[in-house]
């Protein structure tokens, strides 16, 4: 950090992000006012880095154009640096920002993240790692390091820079590390239009009445390639889409007597299958559970005679939004 002098003195903020309509649409906040600000501080338990406000006035959340910081240890990404995807706006109003329905708190309080600090950078791996800024050696009021919690490896903490600003100066560029975004992008394209269907997917696939539903899933999983760059499902429309397909599929095949039951019953159709294998790989339980609870809020999820179905009319705009390979809200 610039001791003395304002935050990012010399840095190029206005090309710092990457403009897409998946980062407006998802993570943009109005610039945050004093107001917004001292409120989400309020709500987090934890005073902002100046650094980090003075990021956010110019755009409040969104995707860096460098998304990779280098380590001096091995990480769940890589030997020898991690991956940031997003940055977390100084908000209420969408749901990745910060005090947002799946913001920081969400990730202390339901995922059972360490509560060091604020969860402002999402990374890659659909929730399964995190950056964060990190305030057990200053207080809740001081300057806080950043640092990568890896969920996977029982919440290791690698420390990654002394303070916000650090961080942010030491982002670079994936070419420093990986393919070109176009050839991952190509790949994963070539992925979901080939890759062979697991045999579970399949019999699922055979069971169903319509012989191009494999043709319409395939449709849908280019359509959120070509939006997000690879092949992942997270809290958009198109992966909710998506949920809502394996839920029919499912409980066409058997009842789903429970949440519970669906989500045990979600793993090894698309998430979870090996690479050879049509699918994501990885998967976050968090944004299934949600999809099912928000659908079960809205009546277009039902419990009745012990197991839960789609209602009729969602079933309906499910299949057409698969047909027509628009967004149907699902």
């Amino acid at each position: 950090m610039n001791a003395g002098k304002p935050p990012f003195a010399g840095f190029d903020l206005v090309g710092f992000w990457e403009d897409s309509d998946y980062a407006r649409r998802e993570y943009g906040e109005p610039a945050p006012s004093p107001e917004t600000t001292v409120a989400v501080e309020a709500e987090l338990g934890y005073k902002l880095p100046a650094s980090y406000i003075a990021l956010m006035q110019t755009q409040n959340g969104g995707i860096p154009a460098h998304g990779r910081f280098p380590t001096d240890q091995p990480t769940s990404w890589a030997e020898d640096h991690v991956a940031i995807s997003a940055f977390k706006g100084i908000g209420f109003g969408k749901q990745w920002s910060l005090c947002g329905s799946l913001g920081s708190r969400f990730k202390i309080e339901e995922w059972d993240y360490p509560d060091i600090g604020v969860y402002f950078g999402d990374c890659p791996s659909a929730g399964h790692d995190m950056i964060a800024l990190d305030y057990r050696a200053c207080g809740p009021s001081g300057e806080p390091c950043v640092v990568h919690v890896n969920q996977e490896a029982d919440y290791r903490i690698t420390p990654l820079a002394a303070d916000f600003e650090t961080f942010v100066r030491g982002l670079v560029h994936a070419s420093e590390y990986e393919d070109d975004p176009e050839d991952v992008k190509h790949d994963a394209l070539a992925h979901v239009r080939s890759a062979p269907f697991n045999t579970r997917l399949q019999k699922l696939c055979d069971q169903w009445p319509d012989p191009e539903m494999p043709a319409n899933i395939r449709r849908l999983a280019e359509t959120i390639v070509e939006d997000r760059g690879y092949f992942t499902l997270h809290a958009d429309t198109n992966s909710h889409l998506m949920y809502a397909t394996q839920f029919l599929l499912l409980s066409h095949s058997r009842p789903v007597r429970s949440k519970e039951g669906f989500m045990q019953s979600y793993p090894g159709v698309i998430a979870m299958v090996g690479s050879a294998h049509f699918g994501t790989g990885a998967w976050a339980p968090g944004f299934v559970e949600d999809w099912f609870q928000a659908r079960a809020m809205a009546g277009d999820l039902l419990q009745a005679d012990n197991q839960w179905r789609l209602s009729p009319d969602f079933s309906a705009r499910v299949l057409q939004s698969l047909r027509n390979g628009d967004e149907g809200g699902a």
